[in-house]
């Protein structure tokens, strides 16, 4: 028997959405556990000018990189990017049966999160985790492991889902 889950709390939930299956799992997982609920869907671009380079190889060329980025406008397509998938996040959401509007912001990922979630006083943040390993979380960073190092909120982490790796593999999941 499945019952559907009715929150009243007039404090939203932070549902972190960057396009990928594991951020849309996650909103669907959070919808199941949290409930009918307000949400904001937060989606992040980050400029070019708080890019840093983890390969000491690109230390050298980042600066041209930065000029290229001025030139190509990607600042601004990373923007609208970001609002589309903002966009097909709070689709995704009303689906799970949260009460969504969406928020486009840009800076460091996991900067802009806390600070969105202080600034709508949300009650709990959601991400999805891209199932990294130690060694690439190390080298690449990892939002979720950064949020929630730095946030005062509740948040709730939906580990990547083994039946999606196991297709990229081309594999039976296990």
């Amino acid at each position: 028997m499945s019952e559907e889950v009715v929150h009243t709390s007039s404090t939203p939930v932070l549902l972190c959405f960057d396009g990928s299956d594991d951020a849309a799992h996650a909103i669907a997982h959070a919808g199941r556990l949290l409930g009918s609920r307000q949400a904001v869907v937060l989606s992040v671009w980050e400029p070019v000018a708080v890019w840093q380079p983890y390969d000491p190889a690109t230390a050298i060329t980042a600066p041209i990189s930065r000029l290229a980025s001025s030139a190509l406008g990607l600042d601004e397509s990373s923007r609208d990017l970001a609002q589309e998938r903002a966009t097909a996040g709070v689709e995704i959401a009303r689906g799970a049966g949260f009460d969504a509007q969406s928020r486009v912001a840009g800076g460091k990922p996991w900067r802009v999160i806390c600070d969105v979630a202080d600034e709508i006083e949300a009650e709990a943040i959601v991400l999805g985790a891209r199932g990294l390993s130690r060694m690439q979380s190390a080298l690449l960073g990892s939002v979720s492991a950064a949020t929630v190092h730095h946030t005062r909120h509740a948040v709730l982490v939906v580990p990547h889902r083994a039946d999606s790796a196991a297709a990229e593999r081309g594999g039976p999941a296990m």
